[in-house]
């Protein structure tokens, strides 16, 4: 999406305010005990009684076998991305760590974020392991401007991850966001800085790093959504809906992203 009004800025901009409310107020339930469903409970009602659609809920990505069955993605522990919460019962219980990805869909516009959460006491590698990846983040955000090209943010983001010491997840990453949930192109999280798109004024991205505490590899369980990692080690993975303005990159998704 390229923003082409002051209506459709500030719609993306009440949207992610909104979205970022909701995904602290999620984050707040996360504790030993509650399942992945009730999230998901508490995050569609969030979004309806704002009078806004979850964006997630039937969406069929090109290639899917079927609709995604929920509001909310919960990925527990070596669930990279995607994990659906109301298919099994999965109760989170002490030391887990839990992915929490929501999309929400204002005056039809899109926007997209997540976080990882500990549950209780984790280990320093696993406190490392998210911490990195938020920064990550950041630090890709940091690297969006008009005349930049994609691969600045890449490069970036890949950086931060393995001079933590951790492993960028390949197949996955951000994209283009605004008129609908997935819009291309792909923004991988590695790459060489000075190559790829040229970034402009108005484009509307969700950058999302993505790593893991093992190795890269990754497999798709029998669901047709729910990404693992091949060698069961734990995940982390942030994302934010960015604005390209004159200045560099606004955060969408925040509850602070006051024009």
């Amino acid at each position: 999406m390229i923003i082409k009004n002051n209506t459709e800025r500030e719609n993306l901009i009440e949207g992610g305010r909104r979205l970022a409310r909701i995904l602290e107020a999620l984050r707040a339930k996360v504790a030993q005990g509650i399942t992945a469903e009730e999230l998901d409970d508490v995050a569609e009602q969030l979004i309806r009684a704002g009078g806004d659609e979850p964006s997630f809920l039937g969406y069929k990505p090109i290639g899917a076998r079927r609709p995604y069955p929920a509001s909310l993605c919960v990925s527990i522990n070596d669930e990279v991305v995607h994990g659906i919460p109301n298919e099994s019962v999965k109760v989170l219980k002490e030391g887990d760590i839990v992915g929490l990805d929501l999309g929400l869909t204002h005056n039809d516009i899109v926007v997209d974020s997540a976080i990882t959460v500990s549950v209780g006491n984790i280990s320093e590698k696993i406190k490392k392991l998210i911490f990195a990846t938020e920064r990550a983040l950041a630090t890709g955000i940091r690297a969006a401007a008009p005349g930049k090209h994609m691969g600045d943010i890449s490069h970036a983001i890949q950086k931060e991850i393995e001079d933590a010491g951790f492993t960028v997840v390949r197949e996955l990453g951000g994209h283009f966001v605004g008129e609908s949930v997935h819009e291309g192109p792909f923004i991988p999280n590695y790459g060489r800085a000075g190559k790829g798109q040229v970034l402009e004024e108005g484009m509307v991205l969700a950058l999302e790093p993505i790593s893991t505490a093992g190795e890269a590899e990754i497999m798709l369980a029998p669901d047709g959504y729910t990404y693992r990692t091949k060698d069961g080690s734990l995940s982390a993975h942030f994302e934010h809906t960015i604005l390209i303005e004159k200045a560099g990159a606004r955060i969408i998704t925040q509850q602070d992203n006051d024009t």
